[in-house]
């Protein structure tokens, strides 16, 4: 898609964003799609519905950016954020996966979750979304009058120090194959790894059965695909050359007919990307806080929008919008805490589990993997804590309900167990 300006570029980059993120929002919403309730279900009912919807979108997101990509229809590469990066921040990606997956349980969802909650009334979500907000601007964004951010005061030394260089990049294909065979080698991968998701997610009679979770499964990871496709394709002909959006901002004083002063703050985030949710909601509250100034107006602020107005949509067509309120002080208390670990989670490991556990793993990015696998970890070792707590109350000490709750999940021998299976 060709555009003569870029205000007619940014106006399809960013209201494709929007319509995208809408029907996500509104068919999250219609079919309960919820990652955190997916590793509930799994633990705590042995229901593995939601879960298999959730490895759907992965398996669709992973199929068509892997065949898309080979065909030079999209590009993942170069994208914001980089999944791609050559430095694998795996203690990033593994200590934020694991925050993450904390927070979410505590917080009552994920962040795209989060955001069809307040799409459906819920204030609760809103306060969860205002804090991550906070916690993401600053993460990224220096403290006034300083140089300082979250990232670079509590993280940024000792995490950096642990990375891993890959030098062509970090993806399964580059990795196996090398820089010069790396889109093959996705591509194979990319299809073995999606059909084998695929039998295992149909395998099961009573998922085959739920079509909400199918639909769920199927629109978000098309919803995925679609952004990748949509911002690897929008490009500006200046009559003399031709630029994506990420080259005219970073050349605006050469080539740009507009005035300085309507030139967007960073090129980066007019990259190729797809939807992540953490990281946006930083970027939302910039772009609130400089009084809706359109230089900060980004594909992130247009998804949280659409997906909050999409969910809102059907909470309306359906009748099911309600407000809903804070049970107790308690529970206050459980969702500002959750809010606070899933905005240090998110920025730290690049995603949430849309952001990561779908647009990353689409990548096969290392990243992406490894989030996913820490966020179901840090929320299925919460529940399970949380659960002995509850049975056993006063005789369930933290540490005897976390080392139960660890033998249970096979990672320590049973002659350890503190408290009786339940």
């Amino acid at each position: 898609m060709e555009f003569s300006s870029f205000s007619a570029a940014a106006m399809a980059f960013l209201g494709g964003a929007f319509i995208l993120a809408f029907i996500m929002g509104a068919v999250a919403n219609k079919t309960n799609f919820c990652t955190m309730g997916a590793v509930s279900d799994w633990v705590n009912m042995g229901d593995t519905g939601r879960m298999r919807s959730w490895l759907l979108a992965i398996a669709v997101a992973m199929l068509g950016v892997a065949i898309l990509e080979f065909f030079g229809v999209l590009s993942a590469d170069g994208s914001f954020p980089n999944y791609r990066m050559s430095e694998f921040q795996w203690v990033e990606h593994a200590l934020g996966g694991f925050l993450f997956g904390i927070g979410m349980t505590y917080a009552s969802g994920c962040g795209n979750k989060t955001l069809v909650r307040v799409g459906g009334g819920n204030i609760k979500s809103l306060m969860v979304l205002i804090v991550i907000a906070i916690i993401a601007y600053f993460m990224v964004r220096p403290f006034p009058g300083t140089s300082d951010t979250l990232y670079s005061l509590l993280f940024m030394d000792w995490t950096t120090a642990l990375a891993i260089s890959t030098p062509a990049g970090q993806d399964l294909g580059t990795l196996v194959a090398g820089e010069e065979n790396g889109l093959t080698a996705r591509l194979v991968l990319g299809l073995v790894i999606g059909v084998l998701l695929l039998a295992l997610i149909f395998k099961a009679a009573d998922f085959r059965k739920s079509f909400d979770n199918i639909l769920g499964g199927l629109v978000i990871g098309l919803m995925v695909l679609g952004a990748w496709w949509l911002t690897s394709n929008i490009q500006i002909d200046d009559g003399m050359d031709t630029y994506t959006p990420q080259a005219y901002v970073s050349d605006w004083d050469f080539v740009a007919d507009a005035d300085a002063g309507e030139r967007p703050s960073e090129s980066a985030p007019w990259a190729n990307q797809s939807f992540t949710f953490i990281n946006p909601m930083g970027q939302s509250l910039r772009y609130v806080s400089t009084g809706l100034d359109n230089t900060v107006l980004y594909f992130g602020v247009m998804a949280l929008a659409g997906v909050i107005l999409g969910s809102f949509f059907w909470a309306l067509v359906t009748r099911a919008f309600r407000f809903e309120w804070f049970a107790s002080v308690r529970d206050f208390v459980n969702h500002f805490v959750g809010a606070i670990l899933m905005g240090f989670g998110g920025v730290l490991a690049m995603g949430c589990t849309i952001g990561q556990g779908i647009t990353g793993i689409s990548t096969l990015a290392l990243g992406g993997f490894l989030t996913f696998i820490m966020i179901v970890f840090g929320a299925a070792l919460t529940m399970k804590i949380q659960y002995y707590k509850m049975v056993y109350e006063d005789e369930a000490s933290f540490g005897k309900a976390l080392i139960t709750s660890l033998v249970d999940m096979k990672l320590l021998p049973g002659g350890m167990r503190k408290l009786e299976a339940i």
